[in-house]
C-alpha cells in the first residue's frame, strides 16, 4: 500500500502524515519558497507598517490596473490547490475575472466574475458555510475546491474597469505532492 498523498484532506485523515510539502503564496511570497513571507519592505501596506517594519504584511495586498490582469500564482507541479482566500472592495466582483489554468492549456478550466466564484454573484454578498466555498460576514472569501495540476497551475484575475482596483488581498495555499490518474481537473465558468 503506498503512502498517504496529502489530498483530500478532511477530519477523517487530518492525523495522516505524507511527503507533500505545502507551501503558501501571497503578495508578500509571490513564488511561495519557505520563509519568505513577511520579508517585504514595500508594498500597498508599507505606510500602516512604517513603524514596525519588515515582518509585519508591508505588502499585504495588490492594485490591480484598468484592463490589466494580476498573476496571483504560477505554481510548477505536480500538486493542488488546496485553498484560496481573498478579499476585496464589493464594487469589483463583477469586474474582476478569475481564472485557473490547468497544465500549460491555453484556454482556462477556471473562468469567472470574481464573486461568482465564491457564490456571491451580481456584487451581492451572501454569507456562505459550506465545505468548499465560505463567506464572511465581513466579506473575506475561502475557497476549499481541491484543485489538481499535473504539471502546472496559473491563477488570474483581469480587471476589466478602467479603473484600478486597489487593495487586492490573497493567500493560496497548495501541496506538492504526486496526484493520481483517478483526481480529475476542476471547471467553472
Amino acid at each position: 500500500m503506498g503512502g498517504f498523498d496529502g489530498l483530500g484532506m478532511s477530519l477523517g485523515n487530518l492525523a495522516r502524515l505524507s511527503a507533500a510539502r505545502t507551501r503558501s503564496i501571497s503578495p508578500e511570497n509571490v513564488t511561495g519558497e519557505p520563509g519568505r513571507g513577511g520579508m517585504a519592505t514595500e508594498g500597498t501596506g508599507a505606510t500602516p507598517a512604517r513603524e514596525l517594519g519588515q515582518g509585519w504584511k508591508v505588502s499585504p495586498s495588490i492594485d490591480i490596473a484598468g484592463r490589466q490582469t494580476a498573476t496571483l500564482a504560477e505554481i510548477d507541479g505536480p500538486g493542488a490547490i488546496q485553498h484560496i482566500w481573498l478579499t476585496v472592495h464589493p464594487a469589483a466582483w463583477r469586474s474582476l475575472v478569475f481564472r485557473c489554468y490547468w497544465d500549460d492549456e491555453e484556454t482556462p478550466s477556471v473562468e469567472t466574475p470574481l464573486g461568482d466564484f465564491f457564490c456571491s454573484g451580481w456584487g451581492v454578498r451572501c454569507n456562505v458555510a459550506s465545505l468548499p466555498v465560505a463567506v464572511n460576514p465581513a466579506g473575506g472569501f475561502n475557497s476549499y475546491w481541491e484543485m489538481p495540476f499535473r504539471r502546472r497551475a496559473r491563477i488570474t484575475v483581469e480587471n476589466l474597469s478602467p479603473d484600478t482596483v486597489k487593495g487586492f488581498y490573497y493567500q493560496i495555499t497548495y501541496a506538492l505532492t504526486e496526484v493520481g490518474a483517478d483526481r480529475a481537473y476542476l471547471h467553472a465558468q
